[in-house]
C-alpha cells in the first residue's frame, strides 16, 4: 500500500473522477423520491465525498507523473507515462469541479419542484 502511495498510479485520475461524477449523477437522480418524501437533502453531503474520491484519484495521477518513468525494454523511445498521468491530473479535477456544481445547486433546489 505504501509503495501504491509513494509511485501512484497513472491511471487512477482518469477511473476515479469519471467514476464519481457517474455515481453522483445516478444517485441524484434515483433518490429524488426519497428526498421528497422524507425532505432530507443528503446531496450535497454525498458530493462532497465524491469530490473527495475524484480529487484522490488527482492526487494518485499527479504522484505518478512526478515519479520518473522508466525506460522501454526494447529500447524504444516514447514512454505514455507521462501524458497518461497527466491527463488522469486533469481530468480528476475537472470532474471534481463537476461534481461540486452539481451538489451546490442541491443547495438551491431540492429536487421537488413542480
Amino acid at each position: 500500500m505504501a509503495a501504491i502511495w509513494a509511485r501512484g498510479i497513472s491511471w487512477a485520475g482518469l477511473a476515479l473522477g469519471p467514476g464519481a461524477w457517474m455515481v453522483s449523477t445516478q444517485a441524484n437522480y434515483a433518490a429524488v423520491p426519497w428526498i421528497c418524501a422524507h425532505r432530507i437533502n443528503f446531496v450535497p453531503a454525498a458530493a462532497l465525498a465524491l469530490v473527495l474520491i475524484a480529487l484522490l484519484g488527482s492526487l494518485l495521477s499527479w504522484r505518478s507523473y512526478r515519479v520518473e518513468p522508466e525506460p522501454a525494454a526494447d529500447g524504444r523511445g516514447g514512454v505514455p507515462h507521462h501524458l497518461l498521468a497527466f491527463v488522469g491530473v486533469l481530468l480528476g479535477i475537472l470532474f471534481a469541479l463537476v461534481i461540486a456544481t452539481q451538489g451546490a445547486a442541491a443547495l438551491v433546489l431540492t429536487g421537488c419542484e413542480r
